[in-house]
């Protein structure tokens, strides 16, 4: 409890320093950050009307713990071009990426970590090389090459699922499903070449321990010896990685969720950008940074879960 309690206290200069890079960035763009926003066409009163309420007319020192202040309450202002409320915006498109990002590491896993534990026990053998070769080129592949590759296979050509779209969780789950399989497929792939070179080096670093080699001689089956004694003493490493992919996943979809047009996290960046709402893009940074940040705080915990040895 005492070490759950200092990580929430550290959180505070995290999101401290996030909050000043996301306030920057409106202020450091040349000329007047309105006049931006709006575009050419904007007349001097849309300028003058949106620059007072981005408070841009007042000292700096004055905005930015204005803005700090706003942010701490949850308040990010209003989307320029939605004319919603930030963190509404945000949470109507937190379920497309969350379970798009879900999804495609549960794929991964199942596809990872067999494939990594099989590779170790078999190692310089065919299986080895094969299965790493694999892995390289599931490394090497382009997410948008492979996705389009997808719809053409199994949306085109087979008419097993759905080309792009999405269908929320609460109107009918088995229409999420369909529309995510493709997607998730496509970063499980990519994701499972990266896991599985890491779950093949955990595996190998603990197979040649001392306490393997015991258990072995003392006639217990393989299937024990490696599923209670080498998968959960390899487990720290892979929880890492699983926990930097996870948060990497679900912020950083955005090819992927533009391809089969999934109203996610990545398109309402994507779109922010091109539009130049700049309450979005400091709303969603901050957001993504408290995510990773929930995140590595999870995956410190689950070590002493996969290791009784690490205390805090």
């Amino acid at each position: 409890m005492a070490y759950l309690i200092k990580r929430v206290i550290a959180l505070i200069p995290v999101l401290v320093v996030v909050g000043a890079v996301a306030f920057m960035i409106v202020r450091l763009i040349p000329g007047n950050p309105a006049a931006v926003m709006l575009g050419p066409e904007a007349t001097p009163e849309d300028i003058n009307r949106l620059t007072a309420q981005l408070g841009l007319d007042q000292p700096l020192p004055v905005q930015f713990a204005r803005w700090l202040w706003n942010t701490a309450r949850g308040d990010f202002g209003e989307s320029i071009f939605v004319k919603r409320p930030v963190p509404e915006v945000i949470v109507a498109r937190i379920e497309p990426s969350l379970l798009l990002a879900t999804l495609s590491q549960l794929f991964s896993l199942l596809i990872a970590i067999p494939a990594g534990i099989i590779a170790a026990l078999r190692r310089g053998t065919i299986i080895d090389r094969l299965l790493m070769g694999l892995s390289v080129a599931g490394l090497s592949i382009p997410s948008f090459w492979l996705g389009l590759i997808f719809i053409l296979l199994f949306s085109v050509k087979l008419k097993w699922l759905p080309v792009a779209g999405y269908v929320s969780l609460a109107e009918d789950w088995r229409g999420t499903l369909r529309y995510l399989a493709l997607p998730a497929s496509t970063l499980a792939l990519i994701n499972a070449a990266l896991l599985s070179r890491m779950t093949r080096a955990a595996v190998l670093d603990v197979l040649r321990q001392d306490y393997v080699r015991t258990a072995r001689a003392k006639g217990l089956p393989e299937r024990v010896v490696i599923l209670r004694h080498v998968l959960r003493a390899a487990l720290v490493p892979i929880i890492t990685v699983i926990g930097i992919s996870f948060g990497g996943l679900f912020s950083g979809a955005i090819v992927v969720e533009s391809i089969f047009r999934i109203p996610g996290m990545g398109q309402l960046v994507w779109g922010a950008v091109f539009q130049r709402d700049y309450p979005i893009i400091q709303g969603v940074l901050v957001f993504i940074a408290l995510a990773y940040v929930i995140i590595n705080l999870l995956v410190d915990l689950a070590y002493v879960w996969a290791d009784p040895r690490i205390r805090f």
